[in-house]
């Protein structure tokens, strides 16, 4: 007959097999909940790609350089006006 001690460790045993396959459960559920809820921060923030960030950055500074050369074009013809 098992006495109380055997039961007990007989019921440990089963529970220290049973508590890494909760914690593994557990730790997944979480990665995967907390993976899921910043895909859907991400996704409702408005973020672009490195690649889009930089093309726009391209168009402005080619749009800089041509307000550049239209203002100093401005500045020589506002010249010669004055000079007449």
């Amino acid at each position: 007959m098992k006495g109380p001690q055997d039961i007990l460790a007989q019921l440990q045993g089963q529970f220290g097999q049973f508590v890494p396959d909760m914690a593994r459960a557990a730790r997944e559920d979480f990665e995967t909940q907390a993976r899921a809820t910043v895909m859907s921060v991400l996704s409702r923030l408005e973020l672009v790609t490195r690649e889009e960030f930089d093309a726009q950055q391209a168009v402005l500074m080619r749009t800089r350089e041509k307000v550049e050369a239209l203002e100093s074009r401005v500045a020589e013809l506002e010249q010669k006006l004055q000079g007449k």
